[in-house]
């Protein structure tokens, strides 16, 4: 991806901000909402990662511009969440987000749910069976 072009002249020279910048904003503002269980590379985009993976902007895509942008975000939601709440809590910390940080307009944030995350049981359940084998 291309350096944003003349993001910012200051009498001091220009502030240029790298698409992969706005991505990582995007990811931690994404992983911070709650009922998020983690990120999802789309449906081309490879396997789903849940919090705590090192990648944060696995599932992130922009597109910037001179003074806007634009995010898509694919997530994980835990199962037992509102998805259209924390759907639209995930848009309003990116552009909360990449607002503050960037000085960029957000002018679309599109949230695209590919999977729940189901919380397991810690495996009690097959360690009863194993026991009766014994």
């Amino acid at each position: 991806m291309n350096m944003i072009a003349e993001y910012e002249k200051t009498d001091m020279g220009t502030i240029q901000i790298a698409p992969e910048v706005i991505e990582v904003i995007a990811g931690l503002a994404t992983i911070e909402v709650e009922g998020i269980a983690g990120m999802s590379g789309g449906l081309a985009g490879g396997i789903a990662e849940l919090l705590g993976k090192k990648n944060v902007a696995k599932g992130v895509k922009v597109e910037v511009g001179q003074k806007e942008a634009a995010v898509d975000v694919s997530v994980i939601v835990q199962y037992g969440f509102k998805i259209p709440e924390v759907a639209n809590h995930v848009q309003e910390n990116i552009k909360r987000s990449i607002e503050i940080m960037t000085g960029l307009t957000v002018v679309e944030v599109n949230v695209h749910v590919h999977d729940v995350h189901l919380k397991t049981e810690e495996k009690a359940d097959s360690d009863d069976q194993t026991q009766r084998v014994k």
